[in-house]
């Protein structure tokens, strides 16, 4: 039986402290929503000031959730954001969908 060799990341993860990880696991949440957005902005050739239209909130706010360097976002703003953009959002429980409406 071989060992597994681990990535650099999965090394990187372990290493942190409990403090540590889940400070990583949120900024990853903030990326992760940050490459999303951006990914579909360019899908649909959108531009900052045309989303913020769309979804009825400021310009400022989609390019701080966009570049991932705005915090504290409200979820209705997020929300919004997904709308215009054309995304439904769910939450899931117990391995069963929920859809939330927007």
């Amino acid at each position: 039986m071989s060992k597994k060799t681990k990535s650099t990341v999965e090394e990187f993860i372990e290493s942190l402290t409990p403090k540590q990880k889940k400070e990583f696991d949120e900024g990853y949440k903030d990326f992760l929503i940050s490459e999303m957005i951006l990914a579909a902005m360019e899908e649909d050739s959108i531009s900052v000031r045309a989303l913020a239209k769309q979804a009825g909130v400021s310009p400022t706010i989609v390019q701080g959730v966009r570049s991932g360097e705005r915090k504290n976002v409200s979820l209705k703003s997020v929300l919004k954001i997904l709308k215009a953009l054309g995304y439904n959002l769910a939450a899931e429980k117990d391995g069963h969908l929920i859809p939330i409406k927007i």
